[in-house]
């Protein structure tokens, strides 16, 4: 039986490196598809390229429209490939409407001298952590098995917009590259936390490293990641939040992904 994020991010290849897919019911937001599965699908697609170069390493998506339920067309271009990465220009088209613009970088993991100056959140074992559900309106977010160690979306107003949670697909799934990226856009938008009430919001351009190599993506199967993230500047109908996905707590976490995103904000009325 298959997962319903692959039914999700399921394509199929068409000639000159366009892919067709198709919105998937479970992970619809308010308004259109939940991004982070815009993103899977199209990490999905770019890894059964057939020219495509190692695995991925970046990926931005500007959302310049709202998806529309229903089928949409990823059109790829390989700008240029080196010895170890590979650069992408993407294009979402719906109805013949541009509706996403991104970039990838794709690149081949190299054994070099490597540290990670950020450090995990202190936080208590996942299992001493109580899953805290989103409203049935978000219908995406019950895909996802969560737990705030603080930054919940129902903890009230807050002058910290920090979020830190144990976060896994639901059902279970192992662990890989599209769905870190979905992963990587489960942060609601900081502005509910700084003011305690849902206002509108949607993300503008989305930026994600994916740091993890194959192996410590199967080392970690199908385990609950660390999450954490917050707001930087708030202001004038915009801002920004960074995000880190670590594989766990204490001094043997590896950090997955780093994830940053523009968001626009209207005052609630």
């Amino acid at each position: 039986m298959s997962h319903v994020l692959d039914e999700a991010i399921q394509v199929t290849a068409g000639p000159d490196g366009v892919f067709h897919a198709t919105t998937h019911t479970a992970y619809a937001n308010m308004v259109g598809p939940f991004g982070g599965v815009t993103a899977a699908t199209v990490v999905n697609a770019l890894q059964r390229h057939p020219e495509v170069l190692g695995e991925p390493l970046a990926l931005t998506l500007n959302y310049v429209a709202p998806i529309a339920d229903g089928d949409w067309d990823l059109q790829t271009e390989i700008v240029r490939t080196n010895r170890t990465n590979q650069h992408w220009i993407l294009r979402i088209v719906q109805n013949g409407a541009t509706v996403s613009t991104g970039t990838a970088v794709f690149g081949l993991h190299r054994p070099t001298w490597s540290s990670t100056e950020a450090q995990p959140p202190t936080v208590p074992p996942v299992e001493d952590v109580a899953v805290q559900d989103f409203p049935d309106f978000i219908a995406w977010a019950r895909n996802y098995d969560k737990r705030f160690v603080v930054g919940g979306l129902a903890d009230g107003a807050s002058e910290d917009s920090t979020s830190t949670l144990w976060l896994r697909d639901q059902p279970e799934r192992p662990l890989d590259y599209p769905a870190l990226a979905s992963i990587a856009d489960t942060f609601y938008p900081r502005i509910f936390l700084r003011h305690g009430t849902y206002m509108p919001a949607g993300t503008i351009t989305l930026t994600t490293y994916f740091h993890a190599t194959p192996e410590e993506l199967a080392a970690q199967g199908s385990a609950h990641v660390l999450a954490t993230a917050r707001g930087v500047r708030f202001g004038n109908g915009h801002y920004d939040q960074n995000g880190e996905i670590w594989s766990g707590r204490g001094a043997d976490a590896i950090l997955l992904a780093t994830t940053h995103q523009l968001v626009y904000f209207k005052d609630p009325q």
